[in-house]
């Protein structure tokens, strides 16, 4: 007992830095790097602490450009180069949150930095990203992406293009450059979403939800959503 004591009053004095899962964590330090390469809209590969990493961006999600099932999607090679041009544009930092530093596939979790400026912000507020895979406590700038999200969603541009595009499990392909995905009569104006749990879920106009679902159908009433498989936001 006396042993364990002592091993955990020397931990203590050291600062604790063995129960600290990221050397960084609960800090907005930014560490310099040197990056490698660009591999698409959401991911860089760099040098860190003398071994390579990749790093994946931490709360964005981009369109796929080389994924082993979904291949390459719509605005995928130009997410993939706004990411590029803004990387190759001056000094880059990455920041850690307070959470874990990696993901389940072994990638490196953090915020990038260029010449101080947010690369997940820009690509954001050029519609090139959606706010995506917010798991506490890695949440720091979420108020801030959301924001930026905002200002594209609001101009229509990139994947906002066409709201059913962007979803809340990713990108639905068959959405983009679709014009019949939006309604086309005045009362088709009823909003069908499927959410991360697979739970489809139709809402009215009014609703307070309304406004910020991006749907994946559109439905002229009640009972043709109910058909299809969805069922009110009351229900």
């Amino acid at each position: 007992m006396k042993k364990i004591i002592g091993l955990v009053a020397s931990m203590l004095l050291a600062g604790c830095s063995a129960f600290d899962p990221t050397g960084t964590g609960g800090t907005q330090d930014q560490v310099p790097v040197e990056v490698v390469s660009v591999i698409d809209g959401d991911t860089i590969k760099i040098e860190y602490d003398g071994k390579e990493e990749t790093v994946r961006y931490l709360l964005i999600d981009t369109p796929e450009t080389n994924h082993p099932r979904l291949g390459e999607q719509p605005l995928g090679p130009e997410a993939t180069a706004e990411n590029k041009r803004i990387i190759e544009s001056g000094d880059v930092t990455i920041e850690f949150d307070v959470g874990g530093r990696f993901d389940d596939y072994g990638r490196m979790l953090a915020y990038i930095y260029v010449d101080g400026e947010s690369v997940q912000e820009q690509l954001l507020e050029s519609g090139y990203a959606r706010v995506a895979y917010v798991f506490p406590p890695n949440t720091r700038y979420v108020d801030e992406f959301e924001e930026a999200e905002q200002i594209a969603k609001e101009a229509g541009i990139g994947i906002w293009e066409y709201s059913s595009y962007p979803t809340e499990r990713g990108f639905n392909e068959d959405a983009y450059g679709n014009t019949s995905q939006q309604p086309e009569a005045g009362d088709c104006r009823i909003k069908g979403n499927i959410n991360r749990s697979g739970d489809k879920i139709y809402h009215m106009p009014g609703e307070g939800s309304y406004d910020n679902t991006n749907p994946e159908q559109w439905f002229c009433s009640e009972q043709e959503a109910r058909e299809a498989g969805f069922r009110s936001t009351g229900n």
